[in-house]
């Protein structure tokens, strides 16, 4: 049986503890759900690093666009709540329009039904691994 991961073609080697799990993945849309731990705290409060909310969906945005050789080429993002250490946050990503390699991905996060951050993601599909010479 199938699952999730068995379609994803970017970022495979993801950290899930990091950046979420996917948990829903059709044409040019994801969902990808993450439970922020302590270790991502950046004071006594229990402030998650706006960091790992940013690689939430980043990550999300990745995954809607789906090629392999994807890459992000802008963000323009708002940090609309904080979010504490032990919460649970989902990133919702929909292409909303392409143009030639360029994508742009609109990004939403969630905690408790709540927005917490939300953004558009321009990313570009590449011919070849942003790495390969």
């Amino acid at each position: 049986m199938n699952t999730i991961s068995d379609f994803i073609k970017t970022h495979t080697r993801i950290n899930g503890a990091l950046c979420g799990n996917a948990v829903a993945l059709e044409d040019d849309y994801s969902r990808v759900e993450l439970v922020t731990t302590g270790e991502m705290a950046v004071d006594t409060s229990g402030l998650v690093h706006g960091g790992f909310i940013f690689g939430l969906a980043d990550y999300a945005a990745m995954i809607a666009v789906n090629h392999p050789n994807v890459v992000l080429g802008a963000a323009d993002v708002k940090f609309v709540k904080p979010v504490r250490a032990g919460e649970f946050v989902v990133a919702e990503a929909k292409v909303e329009s392409k143009k030639g390699k360029k994508q742009s991905v609109q990004v939403t996060v969630k905690n408790n039904n709540d927005i917490c951050f939300e953004g558009e993601f321009t990313c570009f599909v590449l011919d070849k691994h942003v790495l390969e010479p």
